[in-house]
Order: C-alpha cells, then sequence, then structure tokens
C-alpha cells in the first residue's frame, strides 16, 4: 500500500517538473522570438504608430518690383493631416474620419484617395491643405484621434493680375509653375528640412523633434516697376476694348541696361485664382511666346543691312511704281498703302513704302540680308529670363526662294516675337550693341539661372546705327510714325502692319492684320526708353500708325510725367556719342 502511495506521488512530481519545464521552454522560447526573432518587425511597428517622420517646407522667398513694392510672398496657412494605425482595421479609422471629411467639404474623389491610402496603411495623408486659422482651430478642438493641424505657407499675389504672365504661378506645395516662380524656383525655394512627430497611445502628438531645420529662399527683385506696369496694362486694356481686338501685349524697357519696366498681356488673370482659365492665361505670356509676321517693323533690318553694305547712296531715288511691283519670276504683286512715285532712299523708310524698301533689298542681295538678319539674333532666343520664350522662324539662306528676299525685306517669311522686335530696336538705339534683356535686377542672379553673359555684343557699327536712328526719327517726326510723336522729346521708331497667316488658305489673308509699332525715346542724346506694342485683329482700323503708335504715345506721355523727364527745347539729330548709365 505505502509502495503504490510512494508510486503514485513520484509520477505525478514527474509530470510536474516535466509540465513545468515544458512551460519553462515555451516561455523561453516567446521571449527568444520577441527578443531575437521578431524584435526588428515589433520595434518598427511600435515606431510607426508612435512615429510620423513629416517634410519641412521653408518659408518660400518673396518677389519684389525695382523699388522694393511686395509682388509676392507666402503667408501662414494650416494643412489637416491623418497619421494612421497599424494596430485598427482601416473600417474603424475611415468611420472616425469620415465625418471630419464632410465637414472639409471633400470632393467624392478625393475621399475615395484618402480611403485607399488608408486602406494601404500609409501613414500619412493629407486630409485639406492651406486652410485658414478659424477653420484649422474647430478642427483642432474636435481632438479627433490620428488627426493632426501643421503649419505651412500659401503663396499670395497681393497686386492681383498685375505683370501676372512675368510673375507666374506656383503650384500646392509652392513649386513654380511659371514665371519668374518658375524660372528662379531653386533660389526663391530653399532647401526643405524634417521632423518627426511623436504620439502617445491615443494617437494625439505629444512632441516634435526637429531632424533637419529647412532654409529659407532668397527674396528676388525685378527689373519691373510698378506704376509703368500698371499704366501699360491700363491702356493696353483700353485700346483692345476701343479696337475688339482679340489680344495686345506691351513691352517698356531701358535699352543701355536691358532691364524690363513693364510687360503688359491682356487679356490677363490674377494669379491668386485656381479657375483653369485663368491659370491658361498666366501660363500665355504673348510678348515672349506669341511668333508673328512683323510686318513693316522689319524694314529696320533691311535699312540696317543696306547702311552696313553701303548698298545705296543716301541721296538716291527709287521709282515706286504708284504703289505696286512684280515679283520677278513669279505670279506674286505687292502693294503699297499709297501711290508713291519717286522716293529717296530715306524717304522710302519714312513713308514705309513696300515697293521701295524690296528695290532696296535687291541691291542689298539675299545673303547680305540673311547675314543681317542672323546677326540681329532673330531665329533664336533673346535669353531672357522667363520660361516658355519661342524662338520664332526663320528658314537658312539655302531654302530661301524667289518670292523670300522681297517678302522678308516687308516683314514675311519669317516669325518674331514681341521681345525679338525690342531687342532690335534695342540694338539700333544703343548705337549698334546688344545688350541682353532681363527681368531680375542682380546681374549675377541673371547669369547663374540662364548661363548667359550680361557683356553687350556688337552687331552694328556705331555709324549704322547713327543714320538709322536718324531715319527713324523723321519716321515719328514726319512719316508714318507721327502719331507716336511726342512735343519737346526725341523718339525714334516704326510702324508696322502686317497680314495674318492662315493656315488653312496656306497663305497670308487681308481680311486679318495685327498692328505694330516699335519706338525709343532719348533723353539728352542718349535712350531713355524703348517699347514694343502689338495688337491682334483690331477691327475697323488696323494700321500701326492708327491703332499702335497712338497707344505707345500713351503710355510714353504717362511714363515720362512719372519718371520726371522734362522735355527738350532741342533736338539736334544723333551724333556718335558716348553711353551713359541708365534708369535706375
Amino acid at each position: 500500500m505505502n509502495r503504490e502511495f510512494r508510486e503514485k506521488i513520484k509520477k505525478r512530481t514527474i509530470f510536474t517538473c516535466v509540465i513545468f519545464v515544458l512551460w519553462v521552454t515555451v516561455l523561453v522560447l516567446r521571449l527568444v522570438q520577441l527578443q531575437i526573432i521578431d524584435h526588428a518587425r515589433l520595434k518598427a511597428r511600435v515606431t510607426a504608430q508612435n512615429e510620423d517622420i513629416i517634410p519641412l517646407r521653408p518659408t518660400r522667398a518673396s518677389i519684389y518690383d525695382r523699388h522694393g513694392t511686395l509682388l509676392a510672398r507666402s503667408l501662414p496657412v494650416y494643412s489637416v493631416f491623418y497619421s494612421a494605425f497599424s494596430d485598427e482595421t482601416w473600417e474603424t479609422q475611415w468611420q472616425r474620419i469620415r465625418p471630419l471629411l464632410d465637414q472639409l467639404e471633400i470632393s467624392r474623389a478625393k475621399k475615395e484617395r484618402i480611403k485607399n491610402r488608408i486602406k494601404q496603411s500609409k501613414s500619412f495623408t493629407w486630409l485639406k491643405r492651406k486652410i485658414d486659422r478659424e477653420e484649422a482651430e474647430r478642427i483642432k478642438a474636435l481632438n479627433i484621434k490620428g488627426v493632426f493641424l501643421k503649419r505651412e505657407t500659401k503663396r499670395f499675389y497681393p497686386l492681383g493680375q498685375l505683370a501676372a504672365q512675368v510673375l507666374g504661378k506656383v503650384d500646392i506645395d509652392e513649386k513654380g509653375l511659371m514665371g519668374i516662380e518658375y524660372k528662379y524656383n531653386s533660389l526663391l525655394a530653399g532647401e526643405p528640412g524634417q521632423s518627426i512627430i511623436l504620439k502617445d497611445a491615443h494617437g494625439r502628438k505629444y512632441q516634435e523633434e526637429i531632424l533637419h531645420r529647412p532654409v529659407p529662399g532668397q527674396n528676388i527683385y525685378l527689373t519691373l516697376d510698378t506704376t509703368i506696369q500698371y499704366m501699360a496694362e491700363r491702356e493696353l486694356a483700353r485700346t483692345v476694348h476701343e479696337f475688339q481686338a482679340n489680344w495686345g501685349t506691351v513691352i517698356v524697357s531701358s535699352p543701355l541696361s536691358g532691364e524690363i519696366l513693364a510687360m503688359a498681356n491682356f487679356p490677363s488673370a490674377d494669379p491668386n485664382s485656381s479657375a483653369p482659365e485663368d491659370l491658361r492665361l498666366i501660363q500665355w505670356n504673348s510678348a515672349i511666346q506669341q511668333i508673328l509676321s512683323p510686318g513693316s517693323t522689319f524694314k529696320i533690318i533691311t535699312y540696317a543691312a543696306a547702311l552696313e553694305n553701303q548698298a545705296v547712296q543716301e541721296n538716291e531715288e527709287f521709282d515706286c511704281h504708284l504703289g505696286y511691283i512684280q515679283i520677278a519670276g513669279t505670279s506674286k504683286r505687292i502693294r503699297d498703302h499709297k501711290r508713291f512715285g519717286l522716293l529717296s532712299f530715306p524717304e522710302i523708310l519714312i513713308h514705309s513704302s513696300n515697293v521701295g524698301t524690296i528695290q532696296v533689298a535687291y541691291r542689298v542681295g539675299a545673303a547680305n540680308l540673311c547675314r543681317m538678319i542672323q546677326q540681329f539674333r532673330f531665329g533664336e532666343k533673346t535669353g531672357i529670363d522667363l520660361p516658355g520664350e519661342e524662338k520664332g522662324l526663320f528658314r537658312p539662306l539655302e531654302k530661301w526662294s524667289k518670292t523670300s528676299l522681297p517678302s522678308l525685306a516687308i516683314g514675311y517669311e519669317i516669325g518674331v516675337t514681341p521681345i525679338q522686335i525690342l531687342q532690335a530696336i534695342n540694338i539700333v538705339a544703343n548705337r549698334g550693341s546688344l545688350i541682353p534683356l532681363r527681368v531680375v535686377k542682380d546681374k549675377h542672379l541673371y547669369e547663374q539661372v540662364t548661363g548667359r553673359p550680361t557683356a553687350p555684343r556688337r552687331v552694328l557699327s556705331p555709324e549704322t546705327a547713327t543714320t538709322l536712328l536718324n531715319y527713324l526719327t523723321r519716321v515719328v517726326e514726319e512719316g508714318t510714325g507721327l502719331p507716336a510723336r511726342l512735343p519737346g522729346y526725341k523718339v525714334a521708331g516704326k510702324t508696322g502692319t502686317a497680314q495674318k497667316y492662315d493656315p488653312n488658305l496656306g497663305t497670308y489673308t487681308s481680311s486679318a492684320h495685327q498692328a505694330l509699332f516699335t519706338g525709343v525715346i532719348f533723353h539728352r542724346h542718349l535712350p531713355l526708353l524703348s517699347l514694343t506694342i502689338v495688337i491682334d485683329e483690331p477691327q475697323g482700323a488696323y494700321y500701326g500708325s492708327q491703332v499702335a503708335a497712338p497707344l505707345f504715345r500713351r503710355i510714353a506721355e504717362e511714363t515720362l510725367r512719372y519718371l520726371r523727364i522734362p522735355p527738350e527745347t532741342k533736338s539736334p539729330a544723333f551724333i556718335i556719342t558716348a553711353q551713359k548709365r541708365s534708369i535706375e
């Protein structure tokens, strides 16, 4: 009996020991699994539940005009984001934040995107960007698990649509999309940083740790003068409405420095708006992107070639055949806007005779005219520090036809931009030197971003440019440019009226025109201001002398008054002089 009892006790003891050993073994194995095998996974899970790495965007730098007037800046706003939890089902999390999305008026499509991110266990999801302080306070008061507020900035353009195509616009992350915002984005944007947000067990932020501080961007000062820009935009809009035109553009520059003082486009839009039509208008800068026929403004190039190559004597006269000329070897006839008889070499330009200019071009020759067009840099970009500039259309000499020389002489069979026309008149105004055009005040920034030097380049001899300036002054004083005349100021300029090319007809049409004027205002014998104007399809009157020249005069008068440039009592002929400083 006692022996049986002892045997039973022994078996129970052994069984208990085995169970205990097994239990300890399982416990040890579990600890090994947790501490060694699953350590990295569990640590990552805990970290994912309690930490979020958030990008820190630097404050985007501001943009100012030449006098320090604010044109663009970034203002503080708030954004709402959700930090997901891996220990909760996506359905639970979705039900928790869905009422907030309704309150934030989130679109159905965006709600689906947010839901999909939560389904995919994405730890960080934006709910709504760039909200004001009042809305942010309401969300904060709700105290929803996993919902946080982050301070950001929103781009603001205090002057609305003023210079909209020059300034451009940024996207939701304040990355430049167009204009100066795009071209100088790397300087304006600065360098981003990073922070870690630590959450408690309830999903609420209790600490934010900055890993890398963001570096703010660099403020940029433009060459624009907001007062001149405003006057140019106002008068341009008035002209477009008056003549029921499609669009128009005006560029004002300081020839001696190459600085753009105004670049106006109509129609325009407010860059504070995000409407698709407004974005389209802001993206299209006619001043640098619109390719057009320069018409008679291109006679400046023909005359530069004639003078530089000494192809014609100044006192020579040409028979303008009462306004018609037949192009040799073709059926093409070109006419004048008036029935001219004999005209001297300067008078042909003064009165803008097509027939006379074509005869001058035949004297110049195709090779010399082609060379001069290339010297003026037509067919290539001016290099202005704005994105999207077009280089225009210009065929090489070997592809010219029988009509090319006479057509090019009067501004056809070539496509140019308004900024290229401005560059051409500036070359003449600067006595033959090409000074690069720019919209940023700092020359070093221009060179850094464009990779182009700001040093002048010789295009024409000073003698040729000076003679041509005297001719262009007579255009305004006694010729087609008379409506651009400014009593007491010396103005050199050229009108232009171009038929538009109809791609459906494959030829130029006489039913649609563009009115042009380009000119320079001098003070004390030095070029003070230059303007180029294009008005597309004016109705009724359509000549450059009727539409663009009066607009030139109005803008010039107001600008001179604003700059306090007094009229001069005498306006002697141009002579070759040393260049002095430009507008400050």
